[in-house]
């Protein structure tokens, strides 16, 4: 009995670990985008991780098993797409009207939230207990991070914007949750972040994509595309086998920490006091998060 509740607990944490190592991919599309040309937008960058993420798990699915297509159902598959899509226009939009620093915390600290909630009204399944301390504990280091930007304003339209992201974000969580029993995680997620991509084929139509053509501009999007997006999110579905959705999506939070660290290692940003609490209450509530504990 105990040798079976070890394996179990082994196998969660390595499906925490590979959510946290996705979120940390996550973390590193801001620096990204600093260093990317400055005639790309934000839009068209997450346009293009999409489409080259997508096809580049649709290229390793079909070389694992080339019968993938017909194994998931469309309908989910489609809603998944949409949502998809849906967080990277809500997301990039909400983060214009109000600002980088509000419209992150917001969209990337309300996801957990509403995992919690799409857990309990659709999988029946209430998060576990340390979720609700950790989740705290990582929420308010979200919020202290706000004291590394200068220029904070809150917009309400912005507000709601990085409200329906984070929405977006926890109900592909679950979309992919439902899709992947008895399913490989790479067919999962190609099949949905190519239906995303569709969604947004036309801010690429409409865009000047001449920057892409240049060395720099060519290495941020293969990056973007295939570490921060298809390597990320395989490893993000792959964790959702064993992760209960409420739990992968606090995990997550690991991407404002790597995006803070980066900042100062990478970009040259100068971190006050408070948002280096921050980043440590997020680390805290992520460890405690992951690691199992033991049961008097």
């Amino acid at each position: 009995m105990n040798e079976g509740v070890k394996e179990v607990k082994r196998i969660r944490l390595t499906g925490g670990a590979l959510i946290i190592l996705a979120a940390v991919l996550w973390g590193t599309t801001g620096t990204s985008q600093a260093l990317a040309p400055p005639e790309s937008t934000p839009h068209t960058i997450g346009a293009l991780r999409l489409l080259i993420g997508g096809c580049g798990l649709a290229i390793y699915a079909l070389i694992r098993d080339r019968s993938f297509l017909t194994s998931v159902p469309p309908a989910l598959c489609l809603v998944a797409g949409i949502f998809v899509a849906a967080y990277q226009v809500c997301f990039f939009w909400g983060v214009s009207l109000t600002g980088v620093a509000v419209g992150t915390v917001v969209g990337i600290g309300s996801a957990p939230i509403f995992a919690g909630i799409l857990d309990v009204l659709v999988l029946n399944k209430h998060p576990q207990q340390k979720w609700y301390l950790s989740t705290i504990c990582a929420l308010v280091g979200c919020m202290l991070l706000l004291g590394k930007s200068d220029g904070v304003h809150v917009n309400f339209v912005g507000i709601i914007l990085a409200l329906g992201a984070g929405l977006s974000y926890a109900t592909y969580a679950l979309c992919i949750k439902l899709l992947l029993p008895n399913r490989k995680a790479e067919s999962v997620t190609a099949i949905v972040f190519c239906t995303g991509a569709l969604f947004l084929l036309p801010l690429l139509i409409s865009s000047n994509l001449s920057w892409v053509l240049t060395v720099n501009g060519m290495l941020i999007v293969i990056h973007l595309g295939l570490l921060a997006t298809a390597l990320s999110y395989f490893c993000f579905s792959k964790g959702l086998k064993t992760v209960q959705v409420s739990t992968a999506v606090t995990l997550s939070l690991a991407e404002p920490l790597t995006a803070g660290l980066l900042g100062v290692l990478v970009v040259g940003e100068q971190l006050s006091v408070l948002a280096w609490i921050g980043l440590l209450l997020i680390f805290l509530g992520l460890t405690f998060l992951v690691f199992p504990h033991k049961r008097k």
